[in-house]
């Protein structure tokens, strides 16, 4: 069973927003564990964009302070990252993680392409 599924990646003109949704299974309770979204670009590294603890406190990578929120809905076990004034530096595939460093688990990643 795919521990996570994320949703909601697409193409999108630079200054535009866009939501990615992240489901987890039924083994993985949200509440109970951290969440996070990493992205990796062609070429580079997968990075830590942004991450949610058990207990709410939320972490960003300086890149997308200010821009991108991360948010979850305990009721639907779904985490989700709102990402605004989108730029071409954005452009990655983004994975959502659950666990510490996604000890649980990773989804299979969503497109997410800034472009005019």
């Amino acid at each position: 069973q795919v521990p996570v599924v994320e949703s909601g990646g697409g193409l999108v003109q630079p200054g535009g927003s866009l939501r990615l949704s992240c489901v987890a299974s039924g083994s993985i309770f949200i509440r109970f564990n951290p969440m996070g979204w990493y992205r990796q670009a062609p070429g580079k590294q997968r990075e830590l964009v942004a991450s949610i603890t058990a207990g709410g406190s939320t972490n960003y990578a300086d890149s997308v302070k200010g821009r991108f929120t991360i948010s979850r809905d305990n009721a639907k076990n779904t985490v989700y990252l709102q990402m605004n004034s989108l730029k071409p530096e954005d452009t990655a595939v983004y994975y959502c993680s659950a666990g510490d460093a996604g000890a649980l688990g990773w989804g299979q990643g969503t497109q997410v392409t800034v472009s005019s």
